[in-house]
């Protein structure tokens, strides 16, 4: 088991920043996959950026340029800075990490809302 607790989510103008925060009850040795999705009303979740096996680091194209994943090893803690932030951004932001040789098995935390006003 995996318990994901994120935290930094908020209310923000659109050009802001906010920087989310999840904390792992595992180290992150032990998982194959931590990063961030999100989910708008009436939207399908989707993954925004993430670590993978190998150390590979990847976003969505709509937030390229503008946010940046980040982990602390020794705090099992992984990060999501968001910069200039859009309307569009507008979400509740899901923290996941898979574990398994393959990420076979999924972990969620409780999510957390960001909201950006134009």
């Amino acid at each position: 088991q995996v318990q994901l607790v994120e935290s930094g989510g908020g209310l923000v103008q659109a050009g802001g920043s906010l920087r989310l925060s999840c904390a792992s009850s595992r180290n992150f040795g032990s998982i194959t996959f931590i990063g961030w999705y999100r989910q708008a009303p009436g939207k399908q979740r989707e993954l925004v950026a993430a670590f993978s096996s190998g150390g590979r680091i990847n976003y969505v194209d709509s937030v390229k340029e503008r946010f940046t994943i980040s982990k602390d090893d020794a705090k099992n803690t992984v990060y999501l800075q968001m910069d200039s932030l859009k309307p569009e951004d507008t979400a509740v932001y899901y923290c996941n990490a898979k574990t398994g040789t393959y990420g076979q098995r999924d972990f969620w935390g409780q999510g957390t809302q960001v909201t950006v006003s134009s």
